[in-house]
């Protein structure tokens, strides 16, 4: 972020993110830069010192993405600027968030890094979703979903032309590394690092077929074929509806490299505080309660962790 440039809002669709948005907009305005959202959400807030632009203008304009809101609110953002990639930082008003980069207490300490360039830009695959008569990206996942009445997922992979195997089961899920601690995870899908390459592919309760993940290169396009007597799943993509699918369908999918550009301003503490909230999962809590468990000290650091650079023993990253 420098002087001159243009910074976009994306905003959590429902929650009042208001008050950062008044944060953000103060510290613009003293540093020259112009700061613009969506000119539904800037009405909706009522928000002064931010301005009002279409969507289109703010995917094609803007120097960089603050996402304000939750991880969906950051893939969303993400999608938006696909074509374009720019720099977008992610910061936590929702649960867990264990993609954005900063809680939103950080914020101000957040804008003064990056002015000052004490930040970081890693890049992200997705992956290129073609459906009939349309095409999408995903940064998380692209998932099959079966609709209750409409019978199980039951589809045909195909990886590079070649036919892979057969599943029936409750959901298939596709996955990039960064998605890897999504819905893959729940269903039982490994960890990767986000700087990893690959797609992974994992069904949700199986029936019969393949039952485990298989983890694809990122140079390995794939298909699912539903065969004629198939059910109408569901398409969801990053976790939001995108249509259905119906017998002798197809869905193609393919991985883009440097799709996305996120701000990182502590590679160590991010990693360290995925790995705590991954921890906590398997607790019979609400993600609310679940924060109030995490100690201050641990929130950017967990034991063992690396929490300065050049340290011991190095952080896994398990999420973006």
């Amino acid at each position: 972020m420098h002087d001159g440039s243009r910074i976009g809002l994306v905003l959590h669709p429902h929650r009042d993110c208001s008050g950062a948005a008044t944060q953000v907009a103060t510290w613009t305005s003293t540093h020259d830069v112009e700061l613009v959202a969506a000119a539904d959400d800037v009405h909706r807030l009522a928000l002064t010192g931010v301005t009002p632009v279409a969507p289109t203008e703010l995917a094609d304009s803007c120097d960089g993405i603050i996402a304000l809101g939750g991880d969906g609110t950051l893939l969303g953002a993400m999608r938006l600027v696909a074509g374009r990639p720019v720099p977008v930082l992610g910061v936590n008003f929702g649960r867990l968030g264990f993609l954005t980069e900063v809680e939103g207490r950080e914020l101000d300490a957040a804008l003064t890094a990056m002015a000052e360039g004490r930040s970081t830009i890693e890049s992200r695959s997705c992956l290129v979703v073609r459906g009939p008569g349309w095409e999408t990206v995903a940064f998380n996942d692209v998932v099959l979903a079966r609709v209750p009445g409409e019978g199980m997922v039951d589809a045909t992979l195909s990886v590079a032309g070649r036919r892979y195997g057969h599943y029936r089961s409750d959901a298939l899920i596709i996955a990039t590394p960064m998605g890897s601690t999504a819905y893959s995870f729940a269903a039982g899908g490994p960890v990767m690092s986000p700087g990893a390459e690959g797609v992974l592919v994992t069904p949700s309760a199986p029936l019969n077929g393949i039952d485990r993940t298989v983890v694809l290169g990122p140079q390995e396009p794939l298909k699912l074929t539903l065969p004629a007597t198939a059910g109408r799943p569901a398409v969801e993509v990053d976790g939001l509806v995108r249509g259905r699918l119906g017998p002798g369908d197809e869905l193609q999918v393919s991985s883009r490299a440097e799709a996305g550009l996120l701000v990182r301003l502590d590679d160590w503490a991010a990693a360290d505080r995925s790995r705590v909230k991954l921890s906590l999962l398997d607790l019979p809590l609400l993600p609310e309660e679940l924060v109030e468990l995490v100690p201050e000290e641990l929130r950017r650091r967990q034991p063992g962790g690396v929490s300065e650079p050049g340290g011991g023993q190095a952080g896994t990253q398990a999420s973006a």
